[in-house]
């Protein structure tokens, strides 16, 4: 299979070394920017265009990997569309009839589409689904959550300025909520937007919201404080807690640990995260990103669209909560 990464910032760069790390090696990129064609050729040996027309008639390839900000997914998605070409969308928080379009259309004509859930594959929200499954704290009553990093420091190389986290529509901090939503809602269910405040508490260089306080409630009366920032520094914030008619479960990103308690066994029960393999410069691990992977070139080899456990119309109904949490954020029935 040749595949083709288009855009090579940081996540671009990440998608490449997945696809090698899966043993790949035809793999080009696209890129409007001579420094990140350059970077990319000289460290993964790819080759590089910086004319997407070109990349399409000249390398040809069977799949697109859209690492792109989120403003373009929808329109290198739908030109891999009519191409035939099955696409990999990172997380997506604009465009949501686009998207709903393009999913009807790709059904249609069984391309491929699949957008990024990455947290499903990490393993702590691996670890809180098997064990919730297997009723360790018995049937969820309350869920407390949260998850941020300050936004500089997610390209600390870079003024968050000249990237997309700092525009309102992509925002930092509204970008993560339903990136969030998507494991949380295959955990727990379908979530249901009842409150939400939003604010800009820093003095960053940017007109978002760095702050989200989300009330949500799930199926079975399961209600989840969210909370999505991005201030936490010096260190990220990942922190879950999950009560439980028979007990709690914890996941937590400063103890690198989910563990749970019940009334059967009160002592706690711990797992370890492990740490994986970290590339220099990001504060992820590889693998859950290469596994994710994976899933998608299995579904691409075998044409199947629920070989990838999410789909559009799956980022369109979370893409609905976030628009309801907003609209009543400000007041809006």
């Amino acid at each position: 299979m040749k595949f083709l990464v288009i855009g090579l910032g940081s996540m671009g760069k990440r998608r490449v070394r997945n696809l090698q790390a899966l043993n790949f090696s035809n793999i080009a990129g696209y890129d409007l920017r001579t420094d990140r064609r350059q970077e990319a050729n000289e460290k993964y040996g790819i080759t590089t265009y910086e004319s997407f027309e070109k990349a399409i008639s000249h390398y040809k390839p069977d799949a697109l990997v859209i690492s792109t900000s989120p403003a373009h997914h929808m329109h290198y998605a739908w030109q891999g569309y009519e191409r035939d070409l099955p696409c990999f969308i990172e997380a997506s928080v604009v465009e949501a009839e686009n998207i709903m379009g393009l999913a009807k259309a790709a059904e249609s004509r069984n391309v491929v589409m699949a957008p990024s859930c990455t947290m499903r594959y990490f393993p702590g929200p691996k670890h809180v689904k098997r064990l919730l499954a297997e009723g360790v704290i018995g049937k969820p009553l309350n869920i407390n959550y949260q998850t941020g990093q300050y936004l500089p420091d997610w390209h600390p190389w870079e003024s968050i300025t000249e990237f997309y986290v700092s525009q309102r529509d992509t925002g930092g901090g509204r970008e993560i909520v339903p990136f969030e939503l998507t494991w949380l809602d295959d955990v727990f269910g379908e979530s249901e937007a009842l409150a939400c405040v939003k604010a800009k508490l820093t003095d960053m260089p940017a007109d978002i919201d760095d702050l989200y306080h989300c009330l949500i409630r799930y199926p079975d009366g399961v209600l989840a404080n969210i909370t999505v920032e991005v201030v936490s520094r010096p260190v990220a914030t990942r922190e879950l807690r999950i009560l439980g008619t028979e007990g709690e479960l914890i996941m937590s990103a400063d103890e690198n640990c989910v563990r749970y308690a019940n009334v059967k066994s009160p002592e706690w029960t711990r797992i370890s995260l492990g740490t994986g393999t970290v590339e220099n410069g990001y504060i992820n691990p590889e693998e859950p990103y290469i596994a994710e992977m994976a899933d998608f070139v299995a579904a691409v080899k075998e044409r199947k669209q629920d070989r990838f456990p999410n789909s559009l119309k799956d980022d369109w109904r979370i893409l609905q909560t976030l628009y309801k949490l907003e609209k009543l954020a400000e007041g809006v029935k």
